[in-house]
């Protein structure tokens, strides 16, 4: 899955990255609104992380969204 089709679902998939990254709020998931730069930048506030490594995790998070047919 690639990120225009997250954007496109960002409100179906708000519960997959709540779920796997558990600190983030509805709140902070809805001003991002499917917005990849933003949403990296958020976890990296949030969980202290360097760019590279948001990234990675992300990347990993799109996999398995291929895996479940999300």
């Amino acid at each position: 899955m690639n990120w225009d089709q997250i954007a496109g679902k960002w409100t179906e998939l708000k519960g997959s990255a709540r779920s796997h990254w558990g600190d983030l709020t509805d709140d902070e998931l809805d001003q991002v609104q499917g917005d990849r730069e933003q949403f990296e930048g958020l976890l990296q506030q949030k969980y202290g992380k360097a760019k590279e490594d948001v990234r990675e995790e992300v990347n990993s998070w799109l996999a398995s969204m291929d895996r479940t047919g999300a």
